[in-house]
C-alpha cells in the first residue's frame, strides 16, 4: 500500500467520523433546545466534531500533497 493510498483510506474514515459526530451534535444541539440535555453535553459534543473536522482537513490535505 503506497502512502498516497493510506492517506486516501484514512480521509474516507474520517469523514465518516465526521459525519458521525456532526450528526450527534445537532442531534445534541436540538435536544439541549428542548431542555431534554443539559447545555454542558453540547460543549463536549462540540469538542468531538470540531477535533474530528480537523483531522478530516488535515488527511486531505495531505492526501492532495503526495504526487
Amino acid at each position: 500500500m503506497t502512502l498516497k493510498n493510506a492517506a486516501l483510506l484514512a480521509l474516507v474514515g474520517t469523514i465518516l467520523m465526521t459525519a458521525l459526530l456532526a450528526w450527534n451534535f445537532v442531534f445534541t444541539f436540538l435536544n439541549v433546545l428542548r431542555g431534554l440535555v443539559p447545555a454542558v453535553a453540547l460543549f463536549s459534543s462540540l469538542i468531538y466534531a470540531f477535533g474530528s473536522l480537523t483531522v478530516m482537513v488535515f488527511f486531505f490535505v495531505f492526501h492532495r500533497s503526495q504526487s
